[in-house]
């Protein structure tokens, strides 16, 4: 049987939700409106069809998220579940995360704890998990849509047009506030894995927001490797039509905060360039765009 109440930690009480039905949790404020959308059991969280199915060419088979609106909230509202995980990713995800929880569980975990250090997150509403003896059967979880838009869909306007004195400047400044809030994010030990530009909303000023946690954990061991990955990642999605090698390096170099590179700092960046590049043949070999080399 799985532990008492798998989504509760000291990080993370429960005292902001209510059970709408047995280990189906929302947020007080959502509550009557769940239950007059049939939205208050698992059951009817798994036979929901919402308002637009946000299919993925590469999602497994296992994960599905919609997007719907509840009447009296002007947030759109995202909900992702998880059915019928393997056994052997569950296994691979309690040893990551030191403890035996539910899929959707482990994609709120994160976001308690990063809010202490201003790591902005997605809101949680709603959560829920089923268990078949040992395993998870399914899990769920649903949050408040952000505002603003993801990196990949769109950078700041000064990015393509760098021609004026101002948007050099304004384009240095975005570079060292993104390097700043990565940088942030790593200081808690944490680790992305999947810390590409689509998973980082920008909404004006200097917010910044990370998105699918799902993966993110706290390694004991091998954080350097995983750190690699994400800026890894970080570079790879970043399009090269429109953020240069020069953009690249100020990043790095306010990341580690340091005004010029050392040879510590030319190991790390020749392991990433080629880790990028054996990204790239595997994606060019499926004809699959690569960011960084358009």
């Amino acid at each position: 049987m799985p532990q008492k109440n798998c989504w509760e930690d000291k990080n993370m009480p429960m005292e902001d939700f209510i059970e709408l039905s047995k280990t189906c949790y929302v947020r007080p404020d959502y509550a009557e409106s769940f239950r007059k959308a049939d939205l208050a059991s698992i059951e009817a969280v798994f036979e929901f069809s919402g308002d637009e199915n946000l299919v993925k060419e590469n999602l497994a088979s296992h994960r599905s998220r919609i997007k719907f609106t509840l009447p009296g909230f002007d947030k759109a509202l995202y909900l992702k579940r998880y059915n019928s995980v393997p056994a052997l990713k569950q296994l691979k995800n309690w040893l990551c995360h030191r403890r035996r929880s539910s899929t959707a569980a482990f994609d709120y975990m994160p976001g308690k704890q990063l809010s202490r250090y201003g790591i902005s997150m997605p809101k949680t509403v709603a959560f829920g998990d089923q268990w078949a003896g040992l395993f998870e059967k399914r899990s769920f979880m649903v949050m408040e849509e952000i505002e603003g838009h993801s990196l990949e869909e769109k950078l700041p306007a000064c990015f393509y047009d760098n021609k004026s004195a101002t948007n050099h400047r304004k384009r240095c400044e975005f570079i060292n506030k993104l390097a700043d809030f990565v940088k942030a994010f790593h200081d808690t030990g944490f680790r992305h894995r999947d810390l590409y530009l689509c998973h980082i909303f920008f909404s004006g000023g200097d917010q910044f927001h990370l998105i699918d946690m799902h993966r993110a954990f706290k390694p004991q061991m091998l954080a350097e490797r995983y750190r690699l990955k994400d800026l890894t990642q970080l570079h790879y999605s970043a399009p090269g039509s429109v953020v240069s090698l020069a953009d690249r390096l100020r990043f790095y170099l306010r990341y580690c905060g340091k005004s010029k590179l050392d040879a510590e700092d030319r190991r790390f960046l020749r392991k990433l360039k080629s880790k990028a590049w054996r990204m790239a043949l595997h994606d060019m070999k499926h004809s699959r765009p690569v960011p960084f080399a358009m």
